[in-house]
């Protein structure tokens, strides 16, 4: 609610988020950690590369495939809005918080990080991101290819 009407939209600054804490990543695995469908980050991605704040290379493990990184410059348009909005929180709870309610805060903080960090690990043990076939692989067929029988399931 704080930030400027000109600042950077929030889904680029959550996908600058992710590929700063997380490292490179293909757009598929930007979509599934976004929970949004890959096409719906088409137009953030090219803002993002547009502008500089994020690099497109080949996957060096599949040359078909390209990861994004930030870049040097993301990096820094990251920080500064962290800044920008630390300060005006730090402002807000002076003004508005009594020094026993800023401690509860910052504790409850403190333990909602350590939820987020091990909620990451828990929902990896419970939905993985959507796997790549192999090749040849697809309806009616195992992740070697081999046509499945009609009947076997699968």
């Amino acid at each position: 609610m704080e930030r400027p009407e000109h600042a950077v939209a929030s889904a680029e600054l959550s996908v600058l988020g992710l590929l700063h804490r997380r490292g490179p990543m293909s757009a598929g695995e930007l979509a599934w950690a976004e929970r949004v469908q890959p096409q719906s980050l088409t137009r953030t991605l090219a803002a993002l590369e547009e502008r500089g704040e994020v690099r497109r290379q080949p996957d060096p493990a599949d040359r078909r495939r390209s990861v994004l990184s930030i870049t040097e410059r993301g990096r820094e348009l990251l920080i500064a809005d962290v800044a920008q909005r630390d300060s005006w929180l730090t402002m807000a709870m002076a003004e508005q918080l009594s020094p026993a309610e800023t401690q509860l805060l910052m504790m409850a903080g403190e333990l909602m990080e350590r939820l987020a960090e091990a909620g990451g690990t828990a929902l990896h043990r419970t939905a993985a991101p959507p796997r790549r076939r192999a090749a040849g692989a697809g309806p009616g067929r195992d992740e070697a290819g081999e046509r499945r029988a009609a009947t076997g399931g699968g």
